[in-house]
């Protein structure tokens, strides 16, 4: 007879589970939450502030400040990479291999562009003590009439 239990992978939160689990995260129910909001969907780029108006519409009770600080412990575990468009202006990312992005000034819209189609052909030696961890390229553009 076969087991018919649910698994993980098949539980509501399961895949946001092991993800957490997996980069050493405790599964808190704000972790849950926010993690299944950002990572379900496949990949994606979102503010605190649009990831909050997506919780406070799912019915999800958490603050501006728990989103913000949610968000930053999953880049710290390699979940997310931060895209800094403007002083005071980041998105947080679902892909997190090497690519850069486009970024439309008039509507915040970002799209990915693939890490082989920038080419980088020359970059200064960095200060003594430190390393080049890797380079991000925002390219700026605004739509046409």
């Amino acid at each position: 007879m076969d087991d018919i239990r649910p698994t993980a992978a098949n539980r509501p939160f399961g895949p946001t589970l092991a993800r957490l689990r997996d980069a050493g995260l405790r599964p808190t129910r704000q972790r849950l939450a926010l993690g299944r909001l950002m990572f379900d969907s496949g990949d994606r780029h979102v503010t605190a502030e649009q990831l909050h108006g997506e919780a406070q519409a799912c019915g999800v009770r958490v603050s501006l400040a728990t989103v913000y600080n949610t968000l930053n412990q999953f880049r710290t575990a390699g979940l997310l990479r931060e895209v800094v468009v403007a002083p005071g202006r980041s998105y947080f990312d679902t892909n997190t291999v090497d690519h850069h992005h486009f970024y439309f000034e008039d509507d915040g819209a970002l799209l990915d562009i693939p890490g082989e189609a920038v080419a980088v052909t020359s970059l200064p030696a960095p200060p003594a003590g430190a390393s080049i961890e890797r380079v991000d390229v925002v390219v700026r553009l605004r739509r046409g009439d």
